[in-house]
């Protein structure tokens, strides 16, 4: 019986690393640089190399090891192929079967936002739940669905992918993705901005904000929750378009809980209470009172959604 496994999380700037033994208990974690150059063609191999300097320092033998899961930024699929990741200068790779050779070792590889949600659902704010909806509010919308304790990757590897769900058919701004009116250009830090901006230059109301040279997520975040009227109204409508994106997911996978994750996320309470409030409203009548909670494993559910990827 396996007594450890390796849990990897390939970010833009570091790959962060966790050795798990296999009841979900973390006994250490580092991180290394992600080298990017060369069209990222290091990344793979120095994940294997600091498997083996780990294994070797600590003496495990490497029958006792299940395996190796990996979690990278950008679709792969049910092969743990990965299509593209802009990130990493990669175009296809097959990471999955690429970790496997270098380690030796079995390896399974999927979405970080996805293997993210597999971590919060086994070990973190949605622990034992077999179904799970993740939503990451950072720089943009990232997404993680959890079936039946299983990741839905989909054919592409596009399964989960929220934040580019289009909920404003009148929006003209381009998203990053090429479309218009994805969930992404509202909800994320960045939509949070431009939303004030827009209601900022549309009312003369006073409010703390004005004073602001440049406005921040987070800037507009202390403001409602200082209760300053602008700042509450911007945030309604942020509520607003999330929870509506998340009662139409959770008319498809009927959860059992929700989680908020991301930076944003550090808001806690009062902007859990804003998109609960909208999702309520708009969610089919089994699915009003699924729990929405904030994550709580951090930057460390990457890690745990990607060991729990091999057991």
């Amino acid at each position: 019986m396996s007594l450890y496994c390796f849990g990897i999380d390939v970010g833009g700037t570091s790959v962060k690393c966790g050795l798990f033994q296999t009841d979900g208990n973390l006994l250490e974690k580092w991180e290394i640089p992600t080298r990017t150059e060369n069209s990222g063609e290091n990344i793979l191999p120095d994940v294997a190399a600091t498997i083996e300097n780990k294994i070797q320092e600590r003496g495990i033998d490497k029958k006792d090891v299940a395996g190796v899961g990996i979690g990278i930024p950008g679709p792969i699929n049910s092969k743990g192929e990965a299509a593209c990741a802009v990130n990493l200068y990669w175009g296809f790779k097959p990471v999955a079967k690429e970790l496997s050779d270098l380690t030796g070792l079995p390896a399974k590889a999927g979405n970080d936002a996805n293997v993210a949600a597999l971590g919060e659902a086994w070990k973190g704010a949605a622990a034992g739940a077999q179904n799970v909806i993740l939503a990451t509010l950072g720089t943009g919308v990232g997404g993680g669905i959890i079936v039946d304790g299983k990741i839905v990757a989909g054919y592409h590897g596009a399964g989960g992918e929220i934040g580019h769900a289009n909920i404003d058919h009148s929006e003209t701004e381009e998203c990053n993705c090429g479309n218009r009116g994805c969930l992404e250009q509202f909800a994320s830090a960045t939509g949070i901005v431009r939303t004030a901006q827009k209601e900022l230059s549309s009312c003369d109301e006073s409010s703390s904000l004005r004073s602001l040279q440049t406005i921040t997520a987070k800037d507009v975040l202390d403001a409602f929750k200082a209760g300053d009227a602008v700042a509450v109204r911007i945030m309604e409508k942020v509520g607003e378009h999330l929870g509506g994106a998340l009662a139409i997911f959770a008319a498809v996978v009927d959860p059992e809980a929700i989680v908020i994750g991301g930076g944003v996320s550090k808001a806690g309470q009062p902007l859990i209470d804003c998109i609960q409030k909208y999702y309520r409203k708009y969610a089919f009548s089994l699915c009003k009172d699924t729990p929405m909670v904030i994550a709580s494993l951090g930057n460390d559910a990457g890690i745990y959604g990607a060991a729990k990827l091999v057991l």
